[in-house]
């Protein structure tokens, strides 16, 4: 069995190659449980970890193959100057079951979810989209650049975190890496936003960050962050506005609050989702519809993009 570091997984995968994968898989007989959530006591004034596990595998014959992300949160790690999560992938032969390789899950989830992002976009930003604005600072933020900038023609993109600082230190880290990209950080996120043909969130924000009334006609908001109910990234108005899409009807309904809370609230309908990635890649929806739509994707994610990305590590190795 061969374990795979980040270093690997990130010299065996590129953008549009994962990009195609996750299409492929979306479109293809992929079976995805539900997650299992496991509690785990922990001492007390210790706050309580999580167990997650994302099983997925392919129709049976040859080249399939069964795949599990196990995932460990513990919050409490901060006080021991340590990750609170910690994730691996385990792939297996779908035809024997035999363990094919550990790959690092911090790598391949922030691959697959970028990419995820710019699947959708494919289909729901516009063609000519070549401003973009990048909200929020983190690990995934230079995935989620880099990833648009792979599908679409970026020229300008303008990063902004509560943080002008880390904002600051992402965009000169990222100058000169995309050929014909230049990069900046803002402090005004209004108006980089009003400007922005495509403006992606990855924060852990629990208040709207992005207002409806910023976006100009033919914007697509890409929002990644928020991954629960209480969660949200952008406001009512954003959701109002714009045609509604989601990576899957069973995550998005469920998890994300961008999408859960308004419709609690009476403000859109279950309806209002007009399709999710399966649709988009299967043709039963054609995304976009005209150039000054307002389009909203809803990530929260998925083991089936899990499973397409070690796949294509996997075949990506070398000997």
């Amino acid at each position: 069995m061969r374990i795979v570091n980040a270093g690997e997984v990130a010299a065996a995968l590129t953008y549009p190659a994962l990009v195609d994968a996750l299409a492929d898989a979306f479109r293809g007989e992929v079976t995805v449980p539900l997650r299992h959530h496991h509690r785990i006591a922990q001492p007390d004034g210790v706050p309580e970890a999580m167990l997650l596990l994302m099983p997925a595998w392919t129709a049976a014959g040859d080249n399939a193959y069964v795949g599990t992300k196990i995932v460990s949160v513990y919050p409490g790690n901060g006080a021991k100057n340590l990750p609170s999560i910690y994730g691996s992938y385990i792939l297996a032969s779908g035809e024997t079951g035999a363990p094919l390789a550990v790959l690092d899950g911090t790598a391949l989830t922030v691959w697959r979810t970028a990419c995820a992002s710019a699947l959708a976009s494919r289909y729901l930003s516009r063609k000519d989209a070549s401003r973009m604005v990048m909200v929020g600072a983190g690990a995934l933020a230079p995935h989620l650049i880099r990833a648009h900038a792979a599908i679409r023609p970026i020229r300008h993109v303008t990063v902004w975190n509560r943080s002008r600082d880390k904002a600051a230190a992402l965009a000169e880290g990222l100058e000169g890496t995309l050929p014909g990209v230049t990069f900046a950080a803002a402090s005004d996120l209004r108006g980089a936003v009003a400007e922005a043909d495509i403006v992606t969130c990855a924060t852990i924000s629990s208040e709207p960050v992005v207002q409806g009334a910023w976006l100009k006609p033919g914007a697509h908001l890409d929002l990644v962050g928020g991954y629960t109910p209480t969660m949200r990234e952008a406001d009512d108005l954003a959701v109002r506005r714009a045609s509604l899409f989601v990576d899957t009807r069973t995550g998005g309904l469920k998890e994300a609050g961008d999408i859960v809370d308004p419709i609690r609230r009476g403000i859109i309908a279950e309806g209002d989702v007009k399709a999710d990635l399966f649709d988009l890649t299967r043709g039963n929806h054609a995304g976009r519809s005209s150039a000054d739509e307002i389009t909203l994707f809803k990530s929260v994610g998925t083991a089936l993009e899990d499973l397409a990305a070690a796949m294509l590590v996997w075949r990506s190795l070398p000997v």
